[in-house]
């Protein structure tokens, strides 16, 4: 065979394994550059219903993957559930029973949001209302997120990422609602080891005061808005958008060697420690 033929033939065989070799490159290409995955992964993000958790579920939903949302409200997750083409499962996600039941439900996980929480409404300062203040707030925000992770640990694939959605008030301090959210940081700690394991991470992010949700149970009004951005060093409140940026990116091949951190997203209104 003449030089120019055996030319021809591996000019021709080098095409065909580009062609081959394209879409992969292509893909890996696209995640290198934005720091996303692709493939569709499987991704439970609890308190999907509303706020902070629906929009979370409703980014990994465009995404491509695989979302199934677990909370209280039966409606809530439906329609959100509807909207996304995920699953839901009402639970009391501080309840042993219905996180084993919910359980049920998990095949392997990738992404686990822990987004569910809140704050006690209860007002007083005698001790019964005391006491009931404290228990409220911390079966909420402690055991929710202690529970379903432990009935999610023989589910996590290997790598899988471990994203827990904290509050500033554990640095600034209020009353049970912010002890509780503190205990958050030391119950990571814990965690992290195990993560590490499997090739997994798990991280902290800690919003400041983020519009649109309902956290606070009322409408805020334009004075209290203009209070809350002057708390900020960038002179805006928070955006739910900003919360599920650093989630998406926690989550995100770009993210795999941050671990055991506890990450601020308050535009300064806290500094780093």
């Amino acid at each position: 065979m003449s030089a120019e033929a055996t030319s021809s033939v591996r000019t021709g065989t080098l095409a065909q394994v580009m062609a081959t070799l394209r879409p992969s490159m292509d893909r890996r290409a696209r995640e290198w550059r934005t720091g996303f995955v692709t493939n569709s992964r499987s991704v439970v993000v609890s308190g999907g219903g509303s706020g902070m958790g629906r929009a979370i579920a409703e980014a990994f939903a465009a995404a491509g993957d695989s979302v199934l949302i677990l909370g209280r409200r039966a409606d809530k997750l439906a329609e959100v559930a509807s909207s996304t083409g995920g699953r839901h499962v009402a639970c009391d996600l501080s309840n042993a029973e219905d996180v084993a039941a919910a359980a049920e439900s998990f095949d392997k996980i990738e992404v686990l949001v822990n987004c569910a929480g809140g704050r006690s409404r209860r007002k007083g300062r005698d001790l019964g209302t005391i006491r009931q203040r404290w228990t409220d707030d911390f079966e909420t925000n402690v055991l929710t997120v202690v529970l379903l992770t432990e009935a999610a640990f023989p589910h996590f694939a290997p790598g899988a990422r471990l994203i827990t959605i904290g509050s500033i008030a554990a640095w600034r301090g209020n009353d049970s609602y912010g002890a509780v959210k503190a205990a958050l940081h030391g119950w990571n700690h814990g965690v992290v080891p195990r993560m590490a394991a499997i090739g997994g991470t798990s991280n902290i992010v800690v919003p400041g005061f983020v519009s649109g949700t309902e956290f606070f149970g009322i409408e805020l009004t334009e004075a209290d808005l203009a209070r809350r951005a002057g708390e900020s060093l960038l002179g805006r409140v928070g955006q739910v958008d900003d919360i599920v940026g650093m989630v998406t990116y926690l989550a995100s091949p770009a993210a795999g060697f941050v671990t055991g951190q506890i990450l601020g997203v308050n535009g300064g209104a806290v500094l780093g420690r």
